[in-house]
């Protein structure tokens, strides 16, 4: 099994992984279950709020969800990650000392490469499914394009500025397995419990590879 082999499997169950910013826990598990139910089961909470690894917690507990912790930046936060219930972790890069964290706690990881020489530092250390971030603000699809025709065995999850609108840009590509989106679970929506509106715009995001 390659460090990726998982990563890639979460990856694959879902053409959008939810990037999710929880501010408040008491709805993390109601979220979950409407995305989830919606098809998009690989959930990445970001280690951007106070309530995040409550979050995570609540969701790891829904059927079906594979949810993994995102903006992992320090050995301290993959800890704290995993010990609440991550399945996976994504960062927005990578450090020798974070990956060797995630190695030591069996965390499946997504680092983040924006670059062609970011993403071949990542393949000689054993990771060929990278997070292409900031997607948008790096050049979009034609970019990840044109790093992808040398390096054809980096497979990526473009996250950064994906969109409805351009979300099949990316998808198209033969490098590109998943993309990362937020706009799946919109900050009102969240807050005001709108949860069958989120199964409904989980449901177009889960159908934009047919």
């Amino acid at each position: 099994m390659t460090k990726t082999q998982r990563t890639r499997e979460i990856c694959a169950l879902a053409p959008i992984v939810p990037v999710l910013v929880v501010d408040d826990a008491t709805h993390a598990r109601s979220l979950a279950e409407a995305l989830v139910a919606g098809g998009l089961p690989a959930l990445e909470v970001t280690l951007r709020t106070p309530a995040a690894l409550d979050a995570i917690r609540a969701m790891a507990e829904v059927p079906g969800s594979v949810v993994g912790a995102g903006t992992l930046v320090t050995p301290g936060d993959v800890r704290a990650a995993k010990e609440a219930g991550a399945q996976f972790g994504v960062s927005p890069g990578a450090t020798d000392a974070l990956i060797a964290a995630c190695e030591a706690e069996g965390l499946p990881l997504l680092p983040g490469a924006a670059t062609a020489s970011e993403a071949m530092a990542l393949l000689e250390k054993g990771y060929d499914m990278l997070k292409f971030f900031p997607a948008e603000a790096s050049g979009g699809a034609p970019a990840l394009k044109a790093i992808g025709a040398p390096l054809p065995q980096i497979t990526f999850c473009p996250t950064g500025g994906v969109s409805p609108s351009n979300a099949r840009d990316y998808l198209s590509l033969s490098n590109v397995i998943c993309a990362g989106g937020s706009w799946v679970a919109p900050k009102q929506m969240v807050q005001s419990g709108d949860w069958s509106g989120i199964e409904t715009l989980a449901r177009k995001a889960a159908s934009l590879m047919d």
